[in-house]
């Protein structure tokens, strides 16, 4: 056996070596993430839509990942059933009305379950249950709502920017109340006019109080509001 056999048998052994290394790697993250080591128990869920999940997705719990999306099947042509995967461990915190919904990793992120928490007084979650869904919100439907909202915003600083220039110009009862000063004057000058009359009004007043006609009721008057007062 030549030397070139020898380091070629060498090689070929290494080459083997390495890569029945990163199989095996590649196996155990695989099983770790879908949790073929981990004891799991099965639950499921009935959605109308589930928005663009898939298998293997994450399964979410009190913010901690605790299983994954198993098998999507559509039922009818109108429900879909979505069977989970589940750590063992933390089956004893999950409780009978949990519900779940479906979510994101962010904004663009990958799609995911969501297990939100039960009541306290609730008995715990049994192997294979079927838990409450809770129908995602479609992005197309809040594209298309944010859309109306940015026409009906365009629509309002459009007829805003149609007020302000009538105003600046004088146009209607607001622009010329700015603009007029005539119209300014007169209110002035009304404003001093019921200020005078007031003003009249309460000489008036006081002068009844101390004419003999009037006075039996402004004393009559006095007496009742003492009256009031003391009670």
């Amino acid at each position: 056996m030549n030397i070139h056999t020898q380091a070629y048998k060498i090689r070929l052994g290494l080459f083997i070596t390495g890569g029945l290394t990163l199989f095996v790697l590649a196996i155990f993250f695989i099983g770790k993430q879908k949790n073929l080591f981990n004891p799991v128990f099965k639950l499921s869920a009935i959605f109308y839509n589930v928005g663009g999940l898939q298998v293997g997705n994450n399964i979410r719990f009190s913010g901690i990942n605790v299983g994954t999306i198993d098998l999507i099947t559509i039922i009818s042509d109108s429900t879909v059933r979505v069977d989970m995967l589940l750590k063992k461990e933390v089956k004893k915190f999950m409780k009978s009305d949990c519900s779940v919904a479906v979510s994101s990793e962010g904004l663009i992120g990958d799609k995911l379950l969501i297990i939100t928490r039960g009541s306290n007084d609730t008995t715990a979650v049994k192997e294979g249950q079927v838990l409450t869904a809770i129908e995602p919100v479609e992005t197309d439907a809040i594209i298309a709502s944010l859309s109306v909202t940015a026409a009906n915003a365009a629509i309002i600083t459009d007829q805003l920017a149609e007020i302000m220039y009538n105003v600046n110009h004088g146009k209607g009862t607001i622009g010329r109340l700015i603009r007029d000063s005539s119209i300014a004057s007169n209110l002035n000058q009304t404003i001093v006019n019921l200020k005078r009359s007031s003003k009249g009004l309460d000489e008036n007043m006081e002068a009844a109080k101390h004419n003999f006609l009037f006075r039996g009721f402004f004393r009559k008057k006095k007496k009742e509001e003492e009256k009031a007062k003391r009670q």
